[in-house]
């Protein structure tokens, strides 16, 4: 299989879209398409059977253009009808020629209204003529996007009533207002492209975060190239001021970074040797070597880009609804016509012109243009926005089910704590603090267990001085030990610190005290003498008690799934006010998401690593973290700021979003509604019956476009 993808000029709704889909489906040799009207791409599976890729291609190419559309020449995926140049566009262009079209005949009207002109025997009014010769000329690239629709196997679309509609109103001489209808339906579309065009550059302006060039290391010399040449393994070197080129490792100096651009946090945040760090962010104060890690198809940037465009692609339940509904009723309005303007004639007495103009009217009121556009439009909104704040969606089923949830359940390590556990307390029993705590770190330091990475760096912050301990080794769950000078050090569990030493009842008591709240002891004893006792906790992140209160407001139920101890997961839960199971192994937290299923819709908040089966098998998963590949890639949405704030903010985004959708379907079909009632009562003329749509679609676009201001924290 060879799999394409082209950029589609002119391809700005979803109703341009299907006959597209539709008509190069069908082509011999290709077995899938994809087009997502939000980015203007197509993308195609074409088969590998021998066939020659170039001449598929071309075939391809071919029947676009009988559609009406052409390939864009611009592979770097930007709009090509940008705002700044309208008038170079083809809806632009047929705008401004319909547009002096209208004004000649107009001109005709008011200074030869009353001149005619014979044709096949009949006298007809030159500006009428005129006005004729307007619309139907405006009207050909119309017709013939019908006509070869109809050809390609979409005989029913927006275009088809239109051309009807107008070719009507010529026949029963209403000529000016078929003029009027083909001016106004072109500058509709004209305006969608546009707007459509604003989206576009809104998710595309990502792309243009990372820097072209970057300053290579080699050896002693520093030589700038271009970023795209970057391999993995090479070091580039970060100006004050500069954008970071390229997703990597610092293995040089240390600054402030503004990440604001890929994470939406708009707090600069340290980082030194061994961080992580995004191409994109802007490097505030230091001067910072890193070693490449990603190349530029497959940095940060690029991944979000690929997600938004997934997600565009991606449709909603409602979106899927509205697609589905278009189908049977554009036939439908179309039958609905014919129906107004015969039936009344035919058998009671009706005048044929008078019913024939409201079948027109019918036609032009019935396009479904807003109400197809209703929810794409919307959705594409709000995943831009959500990218924007580091909020990333797989498509516009998770947008919406997000803010259908009913329960969120959240891992605990490294999802509403920081991941990485601190010394809290340390309580002596015997000798001094500082003696007790070098005796520990002395044999800690021989460890990577992230306890005794806690106890190593608060000996660091307190500028003690140690030996590193000989002999040291793991007591498999019990603790550590090692020999610090003559003396055998343990830093032991509590339990096992029962056998090997002899404990008061006020020691046990203090230790107690400790377990209560949710702390790990790590237990020192010199020999067989207890000297006290260091308590570390894996610390609450700073916003997961703001995050837990806006869940609450909101009405969706909380729980803790953990796989720690129940005492420390009772002390965690009870600070945030929610609900917690503790003691859980990965198929326990998966058999609970099941449970919590039988009540509403869930969401499961977690790594993406160890909690892949309960994120999989939630209704939506959601993975914390700074965008690792597995979070990314395991869960249906990934929040890329380490904020737990990032739950509720997606909510309120899903929320939005829908709140948007529903506006905007509720004023199509009201105004349809409207115009259909005028119509009949015969107070709607031709060119009002195609300004209700063609405004109904811009009032819609704008509508959507609210979104991508919309800030889902606040």
């Amino acid at each position: 299989m060879n799999e394409i993808t082209l950029k589609i000029e002119g391809m700005d709704c979803p109703s341009c879209a299907g006959p597209v889909e539709k008509a190069v489906r069908a082509l011999p040799g290709v077995k899938d398409v994809s087009v997502n009207f939000g980015n203007g791409k197509m993308k195609l599976n074409l088969e590998d059977g021998g066939v020659d890729a170039t001449a598929q291609t071309k075939m391809v190419e071919k029947t676009i253009n009988k559609l009406g559309y052409k390939i864009a020449k611009d592979e770097t995926g930007h709009a090509s009808d940008g705002l700044e140049v309208w008038y170079k566009t083809k809806r632009g262009q047929l705008v401004v020629f319909t547009g002096v079209m209208l004004v000649l005949a107009t001109l005709i009207f008011i200074f030869a209204k009353h001149a005619v002109v014979s044709l096949g025997g009949f006298e007809i009014e030159v500006y009428e003529l005129g006005y004729a010769i307007a619309a139907l000329v405006a009207l050909m690239p119309m017709a013939r996007k019908a006509f070869m629709s109809a050809l390609a196997g979409s005989p029913f679309t927006i275009d088809t009533l239109v051309t009807f509609a107008v070719v009507g109103a010529i026949a029963i001489q209403a000529s000016v207002e078929a003029a009027v209808v083909v001016f106004l339906f072109a500058l509709g579309e004209m305006l969608e492209s546009m707007a459509t065009a604003k989206a576009r550059k809104s998710v595309q302006a990502l792309a243009d975060l990372a820097p072209k060039m970057a300053f290579l290391v080699r050896g002693e010399d520093v030589n700038e190239v271009a970023a795209d040449t970057l391999v993995i393994g090479d070091v580039v070197e970060i100006q004050p001021g500069g954008r970071i080129p390229a997703d990597g490792e610092i293995v040089s100096g240390s600054t402030s970074l503004d990440e604001s651009s890929i994470t939406g946090e708009s707090i600069p945040v340290r980082r030194g040797i061994g961080d992580e760090v995004y191409a994109g962010a802007i490097n505030a104060d230091g001067v910072i070597r890193l070693r490449v890690d990603k190349t530029a198809e497959d940095n940060m940037i690029a991944r979000i880009m690929n997600l938004v465009e997934e997600a565009e692609a991606g449709k909603s339940p409602t979106a899927r609804f509205i697609d589905n509904f278009s189908k049977y009723y554009t036939p439908g309005v179309l039958l609905a016509g014919i129906l107004v303007g015969t039936i009344a004639p035919l058998f009671f007495g009706g005048e044929w012109m008078v019913w024939i103009y409201k079948g027109l009217a019918i036609w032009l009121i019935g396009c479904p243009c807003a109400l197809v556009l209703s929810t794409p439009a919307a959705i594409t909104s709000g995943i831009a926005a959500g990218a924007r704040k580091g909020l990333l969606m797989k498509g516009g089923v998770v947008l919406e089910a997000i803010g259908k949830v009913s329960t969120i359940a959240f891992d605990k390590t490294g999802t509403l704590t920081e991941g990485t556990p601190k010394v809290t307390d340390i309580h002596v029993f015997k000798g001094s603090e500082a003696d007790m705590m070098s005796l520990a770190v002395a044999v800690e330091v021989t460890s990577s267990h992230p306890l005794a990475v806690a106890i190593v760096e608060e000996a660091e912050k307190r500028g003690l001085k140690f030996k590193r301990a000989k002999d040291a080794k793991a007591l498999s769950g019990r603790g550590v030990a090692g020999m610090v000078g003559k003396a055998l050090v343990t830093i032991a569990s509590p339990r096992y610190a029962e056998e090997i030493s002899k404990i008061s009842d006020e020691a046990k008591q203090t230790m107690l005290d400790f377990e209560v709240q949710g702390k790990t002891l790590g237990v020192v004893v010199k020999d067989k003498t207890m000297l006290g006792v260091i308590a570390m906790r894996d610390e609450l992140r700073e916003d997961a008690r703001e995050a837990m209160d806006k869940l609450g407001t909101m009405g969706i139920k909380t729980i803790m799934l953990t796989g720690d101890n129940a005492r420390t997961g009772k002390a965690i839960a009870a600070q945030l006010g929610m609900d917690v199971q503790a003691e859980l192994m990965p198929d326990d937290k998966l058999r609970t998401i099941e449970s919590l299923k039988a009540a509403g819709s869930v969401a499961m908040v977690g790594d993406g690593i160890n909690d892949a089966p309960a994120l999989a098998r939630a209704d939506v998963g959601i993975a914390m973290g700074s965008g690792t590949d597995v979070a990314l890639e395991t869960a249906d949405a990934a929040l890329l700021r380490e904020r737990v704030t990032g739950i509720p903010a997606l909510v309120n985004l899903s929320k939005a979003t829908m709140r948007n959708i529903h506006q905007n379907i509720a004023f199509s079909l009201i105004l349809k509604a409207v115009f259909l009632v005028t119509t009949m009562m015969g107070a709607t003329s031709l060119w009002m019956a195609i300004l209700a749509d063609t405004g109904a679609t811009v009032i819609v676009t704008l509508n959507a476009l609210r979104l991508l201001r919309f800030d889902p924290y606040k």
